[in-house]
């Protein structure tokens, strides 16, 4: 069955419902403030900041090189993007039981049960996010597709907006651990009323790629390598510029070790970082005819070169503010930016498997984040942000290689 323009617009609606929900959801288990400050106050350090970034942030997209050879196989996809989604909803249930069972109880183990949870969490968000590309790209019009991304980050920052102020009221009423399992259980409510969205998809086109195994897998990545020097690129551009995504949650750290922020203080970061993400999607949805991928990669690239001078350089505790509201701007434009990409390199047929191969160029997000705890305790936090300004400074090069007209 041929993909019409009313269910285009049917999956348009749908895609959204679930992108609604799910920013509802997210500032309540926002990774770059609200997870990073639990761990903090859970009694963690450097190193459990370094290994839940990993986990949460290049690690997950990792793993879509593993699940990608056996997805492709599935001709349609709705049913493993249900469950997917469904096992994320279920971990963040999980992790506010054990945060409110943890405030009667105060025996050790509760770095470890967090862990778990995230990595449930985030492994099953990988594991969404294949069938989940696979299926947009093919259920949504391609003339709707920078529209969709745009809309969907606006959409995402009104909502965030109204829900950060919910988040920032639950940390500053409630006390740790309550708050956070307060915070958790949210979420995974709002998470649950965003998956209808994913029920009323229509997936009308099959997909028709093949993997018989990881061997096979690994070929064709190879013998795509060589035909869409793009690809290469593309892959070059998530291991340099894909780290951005990990730095806020060290300046989340530093503010609370250098800086002595409190509760309170992580829900103003959140506010700031969704003024950040509210005012740049507002910017691309309304010129979205007239802004090239290629200006909102290099304006991307220039300002994580700003953030991190600032945040090396920052004079005080008034300026983290500022810091995070470019860390929201940032943050919007690759998530616009990375996903529109993907499916301008990849083709209706390959799609699924493009988001495996994606997942092979997040190694260097995967590790940067594990070797950071280390890096930080050794040479301290200037040493390890000037290696996050030699990373932008790549992926310049891998930009400018790119050149996406569309």
């Amino acid at each position: 069955m041929s993909l019409t323009l009313q269910t285009s617009r049917r999956n348009f609606s749908a895609f959204l419902w679930h992108a609604g929900f799910l920013a509802f959801a997210q500032n309540f288990m926002d990774v770059d403030t609200v997870i990073p400050a639990m761990i903090f106050e859970s009694g963690g350090g450097a190193m459990h900041i370094g290994i839940m970034t990993a986990i949460m942030m290049g690690g997950s997209s990792f793993t879509q090189l593993f699940f990608a050879p056996y997805l492709s196989n599935i001709s349609y996809k709705k049913n493993y993007l249900l469950l997917g989604i469904n096992l994320r909803i279920f971990s963040l249930f999980a992790l506010g039981l054990i945060l409110y069972y943890f405030r009667m109880n105060t025996s050790g183990g509760l770095l470890w049960m967090i862990f778990l949870f995230i990595s449930i969490f985030s492994l099953s968000g990988a594991f969404t996010n294949i069938s989940y590309t696979d299926i947009l790209g093919k259920s949504v019009s391609e003339d709707k597709r920078k529209s969709f991304f745009s809309a969907k980050q606006i959409l995402a920052g009104v909502v965030f907006l109204v829900s950060a102020f919910l988040a920032k009221r639950v940390l500053t009423v409630y006390d740790y651990p309550l708050n956070y399992a307060i915070m958790f259980g949210l979420g995974a409510s709002l998470l649950l009323i965003a998956s209808g969205g994913f029920w009323k998809i229509r997936e009308t086109v099959p997909s028709k790629m093949k993997i018989t195994g990881f061997k096979h897998f690994m070929k064709v990545l190879k013998s795509e390598l060589a035909s869409n020097p793009k690809l290469i690129y593309f892959l070059g551009f998530i291991n340099t510029q894909g780290l951005m995504i990990s730095f806020m949650p060290f300046v989340m750290f530093y503010a609370k070790t250098n800086l002595n922020t409190q509760s309170e203080d992580t829900g103003l970061f959140l506010i700031y970082k969704i003024v950040g993400v509210v005012s740049i999607s507002l910017l691309v949805f309304f010129f979205v005819k007239k802004i090239k991928y290629n200006l909102l990669l290099h304006v991307n690239a220039l300002l994580s070169v700003l953030l991190i001078l600032l945040t090396m350089f920052i004079p005080g505790e008034y300026w983290l503010r500022y810091l995070f509201v470019m860390g929201g701007i940032i943050f919007s434009l690759y998530s616009i930016t990375m996903n529109g990409l993907l499916l301008e390199v990849s083709g209706a047929e390959n799609r699924a498997i493009y988001t495996g191969f994606a997942g092979a160029g997040n190694i260097l997000p995967a590790m940067f984040p594990l070797a950071g705890g280390w890096i930080i305790n050794q040479f301290g936090f200037n040493a390890f942000f000037s290696l996050f300004l030699i990373m932008v400074f790549l992926a310049m090069f891998f930009i400018r290689k790119i050149d996406c007209k569309k």
